[in-house]
């Protein structure tokens, strides 16, 4: 990967208001999905859609800690903080992923079919991975490294949207109930791993030092 080239004071203006529009255009988006899969779920007794409300939740938090960030004069300065905040929004998401689907594993709950869920995990796929690009390009640019720990939580999104999509499908075909829950464990071990990884990613101050950027860009950046 090439060096990007230093930012202009204007042009790194602008991408802090980019940062910020994209963390509300995904704070009002996951509001709404949110609402939309718990009370699909609640109709449902869909312990998957509800769990899917609830992962929008966190990712609320998650662009939340960017708003915060970014309406700073000063961003860089809340960088750690915002990486250490986004790390626990990951773990959040891990924990109750995993608990919810070894439960339905266990408890072998039979949800009934829902087309209101996969319709809303059918426009999920294609709306958050438009997220993901918009932000990871926007991260990448700035060089800060929790815009792109949260394109990372909106690419988990995706990555749950279609395993519910999948999920709730079979179900409703095949009566798979079991597809959703084995499937969102090995989201939750992802989760795990990118918690881990921004919560680490203080390890980017070192940028700074001469010949540290290509490393940077190759690990948290």
């Amino acid at each position: 990967m090439t060096a990007l080239a230093p930012l202009t004071p204007s042009r790194r203006e602008r991408l802090n208001r980019r940062s910020l529009r994209l963390a509300y255009a995904t704070v009002g988006y996951n509001v709404a999905e949110g609402v939309v899969a718990i009370i699909a779920g609640a109709v449902a007794s869909s312990t998957a859609l509800i769990g899917f409300g609830i992962d929008s939740g966190i990712e609320v938090s998650s662009a939340t800690v960017v708003i915060w960030q970014f309406r700073s004069t000063l961003p860089e300065a809340r960088e750690r903080l915002a990486l250490k905040l986004i790390a626990v929004s990951f773990f959040a998401l891990a924990a109750w992923v995993g608990f919810d689907s070894v439960r339905s594993l266990l408890v072998g709950e039979a949800a009934q079919p829902s087309g209101v869920g996969i319709g809303l995990a059918a426009v999920s796929v294609v709306v958050m991975p438009l997220l993901v690009w918009a932000k990871r390009r926007t991260g990448r640019e700035l060089g800060s490294a929790s815009v792109e720990a949260d394109s990372t939580q909106t690419l988990l999104c995706t990555y749950l949207s279609a395993v519910l999509l999948i999920g709730l499908t079979l179900n409703a075909v095949l009566g798979w109930s079991w597809a959703d829950p084995a499937a969102a464990l090995v989201i939750a071990a992802v989760a795990v791993r990118e918690g881990v990884q921004a919560w680490r990613g203080e390890a980017c101050d070192d940028c700074a030092a001469p010949g540290a950027e290509q490393a940077c860009q190759d690990g948290c950046c």
